[in-house]
C-alpha cells in the first residue's frame, strides 16, 4: 500500500512562489517597527519635560526594561515557534502590545513608562522574531539575504516614519497624547492582519529540511541547551554574529536614549531633533534593501565587518563635529553601517542553523542582540552621568569598532558556496 502523501508536498520555497504571504509579513513587520518608532523622538524628552528626570541613567531605564524583556521574549519566541507554530506566537505578541500606547498616554509617573516598555519588549520580541522566522521559512536558502533585507527595511523605515511623525505631532500639539494615538492604530492593524490574513509557515521549514545540505551542525534535533551554547560560543561564525548583534544594538540603545538629549543640549528644536532621529533609521531601512541582496553575492563576513566599522565612524562624528548638517551626516553613516550588518547577521544565522532548529537559533541570536539595548542604556547612562554625554557616546563608538575587529578575525564565511 503506498504511503500517504505529505501535507507539505504542495508547498514551494522561494520569494516568487510565496509573494503574497511574504508581502503581507513585510507589512506586518512595518507595523512592528512603528510601535518602537513612536517612542524614538518623544520619550527621552518626556522624561525631562513632563517627569523632571535629570539622571541620564534614570531616563534610559525605559530602554533597559525594554531590552531585557525583548531579549528574553526573542528566546522564547524562537523555541515556541518550533513547538506550537509561528502564527500563534505572532498573534500573542500583538495582543500583548495593544495596551502600550494607552499606558504611555495616561502614565501618571515614570514607573508607568518603564512598565509600558516591559510590555513593548514582549510585543517586539514575539512579533519581530516571528516575522523574521516566517520569511526565512518561505524563501528557502537561495534569497535569504534579500528576504532579510526586505524584512528589516520595512521595520526600520516604519521606525523612521513613526519617529518623524511623532516629532511633528509633538511640536504641533505637545508630547502627549497625540503622538501615541498612532500606536493604537498600528497595534490594531497588526493584530487583525495576523489573525485573519497570515498563514502558518512551519510546513515550509519542513520542506527545506528534507533537502538541507548544511554539514556544519548536525541535522539531528539538538537540545535547547546545546543550541544556546552553539549559537553563543561554540560555533565561531554564530559567536561572531551574536556579539556583533549585541554591540550593534548597544549603540542603537545609546542613540535612542542619548541623542535626543545631546541634540537638545546643543539648542536644537524638537522638530530638528525629530528629523535627526528619523534620518538614522530611514537610511538604515532603505539601505537594507540592497545590503541583504548584496550579501547573497559577496558573502556575509565582509558586509558585517565593514558595517560595524562604518557605524563606529558615524558615532565618532557626533562628538568630533557640531551642527545639524554634520550630525545629519553622522546619522547617515550610522544608518548605512547598521544596514550592512542587520539583514546580513540574520542571513548568516539561517546559513548555519539547520531548518529543524533554526527558529531556536534565531531566538538565541536575538537574545544577545537585544540584550545590547539594556547593556547600551546602562553603560551610556552611567558614563553620561559620570563623565558627560560626549564621553558616553565616544565609548560606545569604540566598542562598536572593537566588535568589527572581532568579526574580521574570528568569523568564517557562512554563505553556501563561499565557505
Amino acid at each position: 500500500m503506498p504511503a500517504a502523501p505529505s501535507i507539505h508536498n504542495n508547498l514551494q520555497l522561494g520569494l516568487r512562489a510565496n509573494g503574497t504571504q511574504f508581502s503581507l509579513l513585510v507589512l506586518i513587520n512595518a507595523f512592528v517597527g512603528g510601535m518602537v518608532g513612536i517612542e524614538r523622538t518623544v520619550l527621552p524628552l518626556l522624561a525631562e519635560i513632563d517627569f523632571g528626570l535629570a539622571s541620564k541613567t534614570a531616563i534610559l531605564s525605559f530602554i533597559v526594561s525594554f531590552g531585557i524583556v525583548k531579549a528574553l521574549a526573542n528566546l522564547f519566541a524562537g523555541r515556541l515557534s518550533d513547538r506550537i507554530g509561528r502564527k500563534r506566537v505572532l498573534i500573542a505578541g500583538w495582543i500583548v502590545g495593544l495596551p502600550v500606547p494607552v499606558i504611555i498616554i495616561f502614565a501618571p509617573s515614570w514607573d508607568w513608562i518603564v512598565f509600558a516598555n516591559v510590555v513593548l519588549g514582549i510585543n517586539q520580541g514575539l512579533c519581530w522574531s516571528t516575522t523574521v522566522i516566517m520569511k526565512i521559512d518561505l524563501v528557502g536558502p537561495q534569497q535569504r539575504g534579500l528576504a532579510m533585507g526586505l524584512n528589516e527595511a520595512a521595520g526600520y523605515l516604519a521606525v523612521s516614519a513613526a519617529a518623524f511623525g511623532t516629532g511633528y505631532l509633538a511640536t504641533a500639539y505637545g508630547l502627549r497624547p497625540q503622538p501615541f494615538i498612532i500606536g493604537i492604530i498600528i497595534a490594531l492593524a497588526g493584530l487583525f492582519s495576523s489573525i485573519f490574513l497570515v498563514r502558518e509557515t512551519q510546513g515550509h521549514a519542513a520542506v527545506e529540511a528534507r533537502t538541507h545540505h548544511n554539514d556544519a551542525p548536525s541535522a539531528a534535533q539538538p537540545s535547547f541547551a546545546h543550541i544556546l551554547l552553539l549559537t553563543s560560543w561554540k560555533d565561531r561564525a554564530l559567536f561572531a554574529v551574536s556579539q556583533a548583534g549585541m554591540f550593534n544594538n548597544l549603540n542603537d540603545g545609546m542613540a535612542w536614549g542619548l541623542f535626543p538629549l545631546y541634540f537638545a543640549l546643543h539648542g536644537l528644536s524638537i522638530g530638528d531633533i525629530g528629523i535627526l532621529t528619523a534620518i538614522y533609521p530611514a537610511v538604515w531601512g532603505i539601505s537594507q534593501l540592497g545590503a541583504g541582496a548584496l550579501s547573497d553575492r559577496v558573502g556575509r563576513k565582509p558586509l558585517i565587518t565593514l558595517g560595524m566599522i562604518v557605524q563606529a565612524g558615524g558615532i565618532f562624528l557626533f562628538i568630533l563635529t557640531s551642527g545639524f548638517w554634520m550630525w545629519a551626516l553622522g546619522s547617515t553613516l550610522l544608518g548605512l553601517g547598521t544596514a550592512l550588518v542587520y539583514p546580513t547577521l540574520l542571513a548568516a544565522i539561517g546559513d548555519v542553523a539547520h531548518p529543524t532548529w533554526r527558529a531556536s537559533a534565531v531566538g538565541v541570536y536575538r537574545l544577545w542582540r537585544d540584550g545590547g539595548y539594556a547593556l547600551g542604556a546602562l553603560l551610556a547612562g552611567s558614563l553620561a552621568d559620570a563623565l558627560g554625554l560626549s564621553w558616553a557616546i565616544g565609548a560606545v563608538g569604540g566598542l562598536t569598532l572593537l566588535s568589527g575587529i572581532i568579526v574580521a578575525t574570528v568569523m568564517y564565511e557562512t554563505l553556501p558556496g563561499r565557505r
